[in-house]
């Protein structure tokens, strides 16, 4: 039986894509030999340095034109190269629903917060097993809610692309304790490659969760998606503001409170963006009205360097 495609991949888009590569941007680990730079320096990649040879150590890394020049004996180091392992963290918190029409209006639905997250992610776990790379998922709530370690086989990257078209979202405002329990899943060392809203109670709980990360040496992007509608009220006379994760209703006229609103949003976003730079972590912010291809390309072009 053939699976069916993610309707959330477009091969025919990422055609243009697929020769470029997500490199990160520190030394990483990984399983196999590859074309990253790692953080073992051993003795079958690119020539780095000279070290002084200590006893015991195998005498065919010793450099004797060196030894005949100076009578020391020196090994030659070399930068091994690895493969990626990039885990893709999900948010599936009910405000990434924002932005999503209703069904019953008849209209083609916008594109919400978290499908727009399910159109990147998927793309990114293509072109990551494109290059030969190992992709994993977590999906996060109040608890990690699915993972997959990362893998390159096609059928695990097919059965992270289902899992991202299944997300459905629950009402939580917490994300720590699911990133902890990633942590704890996640030995060694890799990317990994946020993609939330960051509208949660425990913010700074989060952050120390993903300093844990870098602490073990991960690097961690962090693409803080953001609604265009979010940015700035809607123009009208009165609105009901209905809260996606039970925060109740609030009636009222936007022109009251639109320069109040605009600036502490404003204000979340210096935060946030403080937060994950002092936290180690690579922060851009995605507006969901710039389409994900312009994104992922942007973000591919400026990875290679």
């Amino acid at each position: 039986m053939i699976a069916q495609r993610s309707r959330f991949l477009d091969l025919a888009a990422l055609a243009a894509l697929e020769r470029k590569r997500f490199s990160p941007k520190r030394r990483i680990e990984g399983s196999y030999s590859g074309r990253h730079v790692s953080r073992v320096q051993g003795g079958s990649g690119e020539f780095v340095d000279y070290r002084e040879y200590s006893g015991g150590e195998d005498l065919r890394r010793v450099d004797w034109k060196v030894f005949g020049r100076t009578g020391k004996a020196f090994v030659r180091l070399f930068q091994d190269e690895t493969n990626l392992l990039c885990t893709l963290a999900v948010d599936s918190s009910a405000s990434m629903k924002f932005g999503e029409a209703p069904r019953s209006s008849g209209a083609k639905r916008a594109k919400s917060k978290l499908e727009y997250a399910q159109w990147l992610s998927t793309a990114f776990s293509h072109i990551i097993s494109h290059g030969q790379d190992q992709v994993g998922l977590a999906v996060l709530g109040s608890e990690l809610r699915d993972w997959l370690p990362p893998g390159g086989t096609s059928s695990h990257v097919a059965r992270i692309q289902e899992l991202l078209e299944r997300i459905d979202t629950i009402p939580t405002m917490q994300m720590s304790r699911s990133l902890l329990q990633l942590f704890e899943r996640s030995p060694g060392r890799g990317v990994l490659l946020l993609l939330s809203d960051l509208l949660m109670e425990d913010l700074q709980e989060t952050f120390a969760a993903l300093r844990l990360f870098r602490h073990r040496g991960w690097e961690v992007v962090i693409l803080h998606l953001v609604h265009p509608d979010e940015e700035r009220l809607p123009p009208g006379v009165a609105f009901c503001f209905q809260g996606l994760e039970g925060e109740g209703e609030v009636i009222c006229s936007p022109a009251e409170i639109a320069v109040q609103y605009e600036t502490r949003f404003a204000a979340f976003l210096a935060m946030t963006r403080q937060f994950a730079l002092s936290a180690g972590c690579d922060y851009r912010l995605v507006n969901t009205a710039v389409p994900y291809l312009h994104t992922l390309g942007d973000f591919l072009i400026e990875r290679s360097g």
